[in-house]
């Protein structure tokens, strides 16, 4: 029995202070990482006395269950802050459960991280997608139109992916559903391969068939508050904005990231006047969530933007269009360091 609680003892000790780093590092939540770290000193202090016994009954050699082989881990499982959060609560309160029934530990410390599980949970999904945008910067919109053969434009998109490209959105505004849907598949697959997120403009069915990591909407598509009701609160919904009180509007209704453009008159927005450099300098001074610059920027332009206050930008031809799209993905992410 005492190789039981040790065992158990050691796994919820260490799950704790797996989630006690989250809500301290990744949270920066005192009050849940304070809760975390008293439960884990709790526990240990009521079996301290117990300590050389379990010590001396540990015989992790001969543990057959030291050779099993994990079938998550055995499966390509990729952690990450969501994943790890998750599996690390069962295992504390698989182990708690254990620690009951052999160890005579209180159900009230089980009862606790039932609590505290679903608090940070809350934050969990409120807080992930701020640290899928974090560190990315260069988000490509593609446009098919203008290449002879689907070919050659999935090979551009794959090598501008390939290139660093840390965001692509299939917008491809003159194409039927069905060709969507194919190019999707096949962009879908080389974003997670390269660890770039792949967003859907306009289309949440598509989106959702393709299992996208977002969807990017106009001032003139479904509100994200339907959006939301279709897809759930985990992909990322971003919009496009073009004023002020178009930011200020998607920000309210919870838009995880927005658009500011078009920066310089672009044929992708026909009829739209620039939004101009003013706008940035208004974005960078008062938007708290990420904004990506778009609209005719490129190697010539991006200085300008990014002197404005810009630390991400949005950009079509200057990659679609490039001769050498490595080498221009290449400057266009040294300048957004």
């Amino acid at each position: 029995m005492e190789r039981i609680i040790d065992a158990n003892l050691n796994r919820a000790t260490e799950a704790l202070r797996v989630l006690e780093e989250i809500a301290r590092f990744y949270f920066n939540d005192e009050e849940i990482s304070g809760s975390l770290k008293m439960i884990r000193h709790s526990i240990c202090k009521l079996f301290d006395s117990s300590y050389d016994k379990l010590l001396f009954a540990r015989d992790t050699q001969n543990d057959v269950g030291v050779h099993i082989e994990n079938p998550t881990k055995a499966c390509g499982y990729k952690p990450n802050v969501e994943s790890v959060f998750r599996a690390n609560f069962k295992r504390l309160e698989q182990a708690l459960r254990v620690l009951g029934e052999y160890g005579g530990l209180s159900d009230d410390f089980r009862y606790k991280t039932y609590v505290l599980e679903k608090k940070m949970n809350a934050r969990l999904k409120m807080d992930i997608k701020k640290y899928l945008l974090k560190d990315k910067k260069l988000y490509l919109v593609t446009n098919s139109d203008n290449f002879k053969t689907d070919e050659e434009f999935l090979d551009t998109v794959a090598l501008a992916v390939k290139s660093g490209v840390d965001i692509v959105q299939l917008r491809e505004k003159t194409k039927p559903a069905a060709k969507i849907i194919e190019y999707g598949r096949v962009i879908r697959q080389l974003c997670s391969e390269y660890g770039a997120l792949f967003i859907v403009n306009d289309r949440i069915d598509i989106a959702q068939i393709l299992n996208a990591d977002g969807v990017h909407l106009g001032q003139d598509d479904v509100d994200i508050k339907y959006a939301r009701e279709i897809l759930g609160d985990k992909p990322i919904i971003g919009i496009s904005t073009h004023k002020p009180d178009d930011a200020i509007r998607a920000i309210q209704n919870g838009a995880d990231y927005i658009g500011v453009g078009p920066v310089y008159r672009t044929p992708t927005k026909p009829g739209r006047d620039a939004a101009g450099l003013e706008y940035v300098k208004w974005a960078a001074q008062n938007v708290d969530i990420p904004f990506y610059a778009i609209g005719s920027i490129d190697e010539t332009t991006i200085d300008e933007v990014i002197s404005c206050g810009a630390k991400r930008v949005a950009l079509v031809r200057a990659i679609m269009n490039s001769r050498d799209i490595c080498r221009t993905v290449k400057r266009l992410k040294d300048k957004l360091v």
